[in-house]
């Protein structure tokens, strides 16, 4: 048996060796390493498939959302509402800038945003909402939207887990994710289920008043060259990157495909297995699967990790610690939110590996891993 990765990009990439080898030399003998012609190419190509009017590539999913941030106008002091619950760097944006993050708790099947306990977070000092597709689950977006439309407020995405995800609205209507607020921000980190070969992000829009002012903050703040008109950073996503993401954007929705197969064999092996949880899936959501994250109810996680070390199966946890209880948000009163949903997930969540190469006898070792070590520690 082929060794479990988490995610196996080593085989993803033999099986693109021959296109991929050419595109990068191709940006090699043309020597426009930055914002060569792939980047314009990639980037009307995200377009057409996000059927969003703006694209707006940058140097990674971090970036994204600092950008965004800054282009909206944010100003210290201002508070935007975010899960708790998730990847560091969503609220660290928040910080850096030196606005103020308000962590709300997240719905317990989804494990997105609670949309229902937005309203009682927002005060005059809130701007903006910032939901996680966290895992690969779409954010109940309808309705998200329509409060942020009641009290003003803008909507930023974070889509770096849901890239390729779909929502549907009540009227049957679809969007892609990250397509639906005011900004969407993605990452395009090597073991996103759209991934370059190091690091790279995109932020989308509808707004064209909006793309112009994310186009000059990632630029340096310039509107023409050399002429600044508000403070930027350098973020930018680079040739041989963006050559990569043209070669793997057509296969995105069959990754996708490959994702879910896995996680229905999973939903399926473990359907009755009282100390599982398996991932729910909303019906206005069409799950991505970036991670597929068990909840264990009264068995050991730690010792389940171990145990599948042991048999050669990696098992990561996203996230033992979530942020309103990290050092860096101390000062924030961080530990003073209430997140009773947020704590328990922390201490029960493990995802097992999922990606586009696994194939049945790896599944079934895994599977069957994790089984055995339940059978013999009943609930």
């Amino acid at each position: 048996m082929v060794p479990i990765q988490m995610v196996d990009l080593k085989r993803q990439y033999t099986k693109i060796k021959s296109q991929v080898d050419v595109a990068i030399q191709e940006v090699l003998e043309s020597s426009a390493f930055i914002n060569g012609g792939a980047v314009q190419k990639f980037t009307e190509e995200l377009q057409q498939y996000l059927d969003i009017k703006h694209v707006i590539p940058c140097a990674n999913g971090t970036d994204a959302l600092q950008i965004a941030m800054m282009a909206l106008g944010l100003e210290p002091g201002d508070e935007v509402i975010t899960p708790s619950f998730t990847f560091i760097a969503t609220a660290e944006v928040i910080a850096l800038l030196q606005l103020k993050p308000v962590f709300v708790d997240v719905d317990p099947q989804t494990y997105c945003l609670d949309v229902a306990q937005i309203e009682k977070a927002i005060t005059p000092k809130t701007k903006a909402i910032v939901p996680v597709h966290l895992y690969g689950h779409v954010t109940d977006m309808e309705p998200l939207m329509a409060v942020a439309a009641k009290h003003n407020l803008y909507v930023i995405e974070d889509n770096a887990q849901a890239i390729g995800g779909t929502y549907t609205f009540k009227d049957g209507t679809t969007k892609k994710a990250g397509a639906i607020g005011h900004i969407g921000c993605t990452s395009f980190f090597p073991s996103k289920n759209l991934g370059c070969y190091g690091d790279g992000g995109a932020l989308f829009t509808n707004d064209d008043a909006l793309a112009a002012k994310i186009r000059m903050v990632a630029n340096h703040g310039q509107s023409a060259r050399y002429y600044h008109d508000v403070v930027g950073c350098n973020s930018r996503l680079d040739t041989v990157q963006a050559a990569v993401l043209r070669i793997k954007l057509p296969l995105l929705d069959e990754y996708i495909n490959a994702r879910r197969a896995v996680a229905d064999a999973y939903d399926a092996a473990f359907a009755d297995v009282p100390q599982i949880t398996t991932p729910y899936r909303a019906p206005y959501s069409y799950h991505v699967f970036h991670q597929y994250t068990l909840q264990l109810n009264g068995a050991d996680r730690n010792e389940l990790q171990k145990f599948l070390a042991e048999k050669q199966v990696p098992a990561m946890i996203y996230y033992p610690v979530p942020a309103h209880r990290q050092k860096m948000f101390e000062h924030f009163g961080g530990a003073d939110f209430n997140l009773p949903v947020t704590d328990t997930l922390t201490t029960r969540v493990i995802s097992l590996p999922i990606h586009t190469e696994m194939d049945a006898d790896q599944l079934d070792h895994i599977i069957q891993s994790v089984k055995s070590f339940l059978n013999n520690h009943p609930a």
